[in-house]
């Protein structure tokens, strides 16, 4: 398949620049799959949609304040650089700005006596591994200097950093938030267990692999970028529970939907904690999932293959030139789409 076949035009004014003042108030899509057919609805109304028995699935990674800003040692010029993953305790891939003439060696400081970073090694696909020195504790230094690093789509920043991040958060390692989570109260979450729904927790780090742009004009020579995720023995025991008993499997956003179909094997999920490049688009065969909760995506982008892949490309451009003409917010701080 092409680029191109996943394009769309998207009116400007309808990215969402903010997040609204309640969660629950975002609109809600809801496409069936099988038949194309479109529901529109708001996301606190999302339970009526679920019986007793269905599971969902969520990534409860956290953002951190991922985004540094420094300086070349000896020369002054200016560094950005956004942390990606952490690859041990001082140790971190990142992607910097401006790299290309960052050569092995060099010193960045971004507070002097506080904290620094030198280049140990630059990747294949451009990103350079960091090591950082600093006094104390790296989460503490970085809350002191660090930045959450917003899309570049939002022109502003944002007031409330809890507004990035899910009601349910609490693994700190991720670059950017897993926004289709980002619609759920904990009050919406107690009402989807008093009904009878089960919810679980899953992790991925989400990194570069997420929001790197696709640059080739065939998909299929698009690679993605490893991400950490782990599933828990508790997780894998309530998803193997739900597709033994046939019950249906909900993910909380493509970032679940990723580490789940890369945990399985054999008929069943593997508790594991591991690293994954599964990229998802149109012709992938779903092993476990009956539906996904999602946000819309930027054109060509690989999310946007991935629930084209779940739900059918025509039907998902579809129900996006139908979000367009009902003028539904876009992206990160936008409404909610429901695939069942």
């Amino acid at each position: 398949m092409k680029l191109t076949d996943f394009d769309y035009q998207l009116p400007k004014r309808l990215i969402a620049q903010e997040p609204l003042a309640n969660r629950e108030q975002s609109r809600l899509l809801v496409l069936h799959r099988e038949s194309g057919k479109i529901e529109h609805d708001y996301f606190y109304n999302i339970i009526k949609y679920f019986k007793q028995g269905d599971l969902l699935i969520s990534n409860n990674t956290k953002v951190i304040p991922a985004r540094l800003f420094g300086y070349k040692k000896n020369t002054g010029a200016h560094i950005e650089v956004l942390l990606l993953r952490r690859l041990s305790n001082n140790k971190w891939e990142a992607m910097v700005r401006p790299g290309k003439r960052l050569k092995v060696g060099q010193e960045i400081v971004f507070k002097p006596e506080m904290l620094t970073a030198k280049v140990l090694e630059t990747t294949d696909t451009g990103e350079k591994i960091l090591e950082f020195s600093y006094p104390g504790i790296f989460e503490e230094v970085l809350t002191s200097l660090g930045k959450v690093p917003l899309p570049p789509y939002i022109n502003k920043g944002i007031e409330d950093p809890t507004r990035y991040q899910t009601v349910y958060a609490s693994n700190p390692g991720s670059a950017a938030a897993p926004t289709a989570g980002m619609h759920f109260t904990k009050e919406i979450i107690d009402e989807l267990l008093d009904k009878g729904i089960e919810w679980t927790e899953i992790l991925l780090h989400i990194g570069l692999g997420t929001f790197k742009p696709v640059k080739t004009e065939d998909i299929k020579a698009h690679k993605m970028h490893s991400e950490e995720y782990e599933i828990g023995i508790e997780a894998a025991n309530k998803i193997n529970d739900a597709l033994k008993e046939k019950r249906r499997i909900i993910a909380v956003g493509t970032t679940s939907a990723r580490a789940l179909e890369s945990g399985y094997s054999a008929g069943k999920v593997i508790s594991q904690k591991c690293s994954t490049e599964i990229f998802i688009y149109p012709g992938f065969k779903f092993k476990l999932l009956n539906g996904i909760i999602t946000n819309f995506h930027l054109p060509k982008s690989t999310l946007l293959m991935l629930v084209s892949a779940f739900a059918g490309r025509e039907n998902v451009l579809a129900a996006y030139n139908e979000a367009i003409k009902e003028e539904y917010r876009f992206f990160s701080f936008g409404d909610a789409m429901l695939i069942i």
